[in-house]
């Protein structure tokens, strides 16, 4: 966010949700709760600060949580997210691996929330064709925030949200 400001800016005025993923990308379910709520809270604080905009999404680094880790961004007022779709761009496959990865994933599926990230050499190239292929499949995109269930609900072992 200190480096891309304004493209932080542009984002949230394009009207697409902003998250947080915490302030040092460390394994939060190691972290005791006054960390948790420092990781949480010093990214709120910038972009809040930034954009006016007070986010309630969090992906915890490397998809690593734990009840401990759920309960803390609970209290700084996050749902917290995770996803059941790797696109694996981390590993830099190539951008037809990254479209055959998602649109053909076995976890593929309404509700799915699909993992990328935007520092991956070849995800920008990928992104129109596999975005294109979903809607051909009849998903439809949307924001996250308009994804997630907000209460009365559990994750199961895949990362998925399960009403109770």
């Amino acid at each position: 966010m200190e480096s891309y400001p304004d493209d932080v800016k542009a984002i949230y005025e394009a009207g697409h949700d902003l998250g947080n993923h915490s302030e040092n990308h460390k394994n939060m379910p190691q972290l005791s709760d006054a960390e948790i709520e420092s990781e949480l809270m010093a990214v709120h604080n910038k972009v809040k600060e930034l954009t006016g905009y007070d986010m309630f999404l969090f992906r915890p680094p490397y998809g690593d949580y734990a009840n401990n880790v759920v309960d803390g961004a609970r209290k700084c007022g996050y749902y917290t997210v995770q996803w059941d779709v790797d696109s694996l761009d981390w590993k830099d496959y190539g951008v037809d691996s990254i479209i055959q990865t998602v649109t053909q994933h076995k976890h593929l599926g309404n509700g799915s929330i699909i993992l990328c990230h935007n520092g991956a050499k070849y995800t920008a190239q990928a992104l129109d064709v596999m975005l294109t292929t979903l809607e051909e499949k009849g998903y439809q995109v949307v924001p996250v925030s308009k994804l997630i269930y907000k209460d009365k609900y559990h994750m199961d072992h895949e990362g998925r949200q399960i009403p109770d």
